[in-house]
């Protein structure tokens, strides 16, 4: 169940940190709102993995999947490089969020 609050933090990771880039300096309501909401629903979900995860385990996940997600969204609905290089960079994230979940189970 902890890896699953984890796995639903990083996402909201991704709303947020998405939501931020729209807010224009939190000067537009709605997207200024979702990203707050999706930055204290992260943390909360965050908080209550770290009841039974390891700390820098939990953290690291995290952080990858938010990072991760953003940059996905970012190639994805942005436009941004996909460059073949920055995908393998990408990939490295990824294997290291599936590496520790393998290792701290």
């Amino acid at each position: 169940m902890a890896w699953a609050l984890l796995i639903g933090a990083g996402l909201l990771e991704i709303v947020w940190a998405t939501a931020l880039k729209y807010t224009d300096g939190f000067t537009r309501l709605w997207p200024s709102v979702l990203g707050v909401a999706g930055a204290a629903l992260s943390f909360f979900l965050l908080s209550i993995s770290l009841k039974t995860l390891p700390m820098g385990t939990a953290y690291a996940v995290w952080v990858g999947v938010g990072a991760l997600g953003v940059a996905l969204a970012g190639i994805v609905a942005l436009g941004e490089s996909a460059s073949p290089l920055r995908l393998v960079f990408l990939a490295v994230i990824l294997a290291g969020i599936i590496g520790l979940k393998l290792v701290d189970g």
